[in-house]
């Protein structure tokens, strides 16, 4: 039998197939385990940081709909279409992960605030600018 801990060093495209395959012939007690638990641990951080990203982006755009107008004629079709995809991406990765919603909700301020405050670098957005994540994710709002 491979060195399951080895492979995951050296070969890790190697390691995945072989450890499909102890799992599928229910190969317990050969497993790398510590390794696993940290690949599948990594797999819903990942997750997690994809949602940031795309709420991220979402804010965004949205701000830049709302606030940028020196650039919004020439822009403005774009962030629109930007707002839609990033909506989807969203929307997609909450069907599949149903319990994203309460950490999307935990989040969603923090996340807010950190684009605000970047993006005041580029262009005016007044203080009381928040948005309730639910308006942010109606698709009737600037969508």
């Amino acid at each position: 039998m491979v060195d399951l801990k080895q492979l995951y060093e050296s070969d890790f495209n190697l390691w995945i197939e072989t450890t499909k395959q102890a799992i599928s012939a229910k190969d317990f007690e050969n497993m790398d385990w510590e390794n696993l638990l940290e690949e599948i641990d990594d797999m819903g951080k990942s997750q997690k940081r994809s949602l940031e990203s795309y709420l991220e982006l979402l804010i965004a755009h949205i701000l830049k709909l709302q606030y940028w107008h020196s650039q919004r004629k020439r822009n403005y079709k774009h962030w629109k279409v930007e707002v839609v995809n990033f909506r989807n991406r969203i929307n997609r990765l909450l069907k599949r992960n149903p319990s994203f919603k309460k950490y999307m909700e935990e989040v969603y301020p923090e996340i807010f605030n950190d684009t605000v405050k970047s993006w005041s670098i580029e262009f005016d957005i007044p203080k009381n600018s928040f948005v309730e994540l639910d308006r942010i994710m109606d698709e009737n709002y600037f969508g």
